[in-house]
């Protein structure tokens, strides 16, 4: 399986006024042809910062892109002009988001219809009528019933699962080869949800795409992600795949990650298990293990080495950011 894109030591400071903040400080993973990965991780540890910053999309200032290089068909697309025009058609037109919040990411004075068109004219440069069909065949893929009618409603106009399939048809509109899905099912029910991410497996499928889902929640990735990268404090502390991971976690955040999902096969009246303790405040960060005050399997060790790199563990797959081996 050949990689499709490959983000290399990526680094994304941002200047405030209390002091800089490495909200992504030295990530690396990689994305394969046709292969849906997870991004795992709490509020704040620097996943959509990450992905925002492959395409080039944070704001500067405050946010600044200090290191690294994201690899994407041969050339590292970070080096091309932010907003030019040859970034300007990878982004949309070969590598497509999802927002996390659809009401916020769709235009409220916009139709829907003309939204869809709009994309595909510009990356696609079909004539209008043309895109319209395409607009149609899109809302049709993604289950939304007399397609062609609402195409001229407005986005308050629909539910959230709906504004929600809008988005992966806006994401699907001009044929990307990679779709990044920033917490697509946040704030719906969980029929909905199992519902949409069942539809993006589909889809991505059928349209020969890979897919990088971006989620707190290790419970929603379980069924539909190839491998896992959990990110803890602005980098990336364990890494294999899926069943590596929920089989044999090997980093403590992990492990406290997969005991705060639900699980069917445990006893009734069971209580979830919560990670104690708050994540490291980004502007002052520890020079030992950023976990260590949360960790329960500390030791002395870890007090006084400094936060270890990722290393790959006995079966070549499986990476592990820990001095302990589980």
């Amino acid at each position: 399986m050949s990689v499709l894109m490959e983000v290399k030591n990526l680094k994304t400071y941002f200047n405030t006024e209390a002091g800089l903040v490495k909200a992504v400080d030295g990530v690396s993973y990689h994305i394969n042809e046709n292969e849906t990965i997870g991004i795992v991780g709490e509020s704040g540890c620097g996943k959509s910062v990450t992905q925002l910053s492959t395409i080039q999309l944070i704001a500067t200032p405050p946010g600044r892109i200090v290191e690294g290089g994201v690899f994407f068909e041969g050339r590292d697309i970070l080096k091309l002009e932010k907003n030019g025009q040859e970034m300007r058609s990878i982004r949309g037109g070969k590598i497509s988001v999802i927002f996390q919040e659809p009401m916020t990411s769709l235009n409220p004075v916009m139709t829907i219809g003309r939204q869809l068109t709009e994309a595909i004219e510009l990356h696609l440069k079909m004539t209008k009528e043309d895109a319209k069909k395409r607009a149609i065949e899109l809302l049709d893929l993604v289950g939304i019933p007399s397609a062609k009618q609402r195409l001229s409603d407005f986005p308050h106009q629909f539910s959230g699962g709906m504004r929600q399939r809008v988005m992966i048809a806006l994401g699907l509109s001009c044929n990307p080869r990679i779709i990044i899905a920033d917490e697509p099912t946040t704030a719906l029910d969980v029929t909905t949800q199992a519902q949409l991410l069942k539809l993006m497996q589909d889809v991505v499928r059928e349209f020969k795409a890979s897919l990088v889902i971006v989620t707190h929640n290790l419970g929603v990735v379980a069924r539909y992600v190839e491998r896992i990268y959990v990110m803890y404090a602005g980098r990336i502390i364990e890494s294999g795949s899926c069943k590596d991971i929920f089989a044999h976690p090997r980093h403590p955040y992990t492990m406290g990650l997969l005991r705060a999902v639900p699980r069917l096969n445990e006893p009734k009246g069971k209580k979830l298990v919560p990670i104690v303790g708050l994540p490291p405040n980004l502007l002052n960060m520890p020079d030992t293990c950023a976990f260590l005050p949360r960790c329960p399997y500390a030791v002395e060790k870890c007090r006084q080495i400094p936060w270890p790199e990722l290393r790959t563990l006995e079966n070549g797959v499986h990476q592990t950011a820990c001095h302990l081996d589980f």
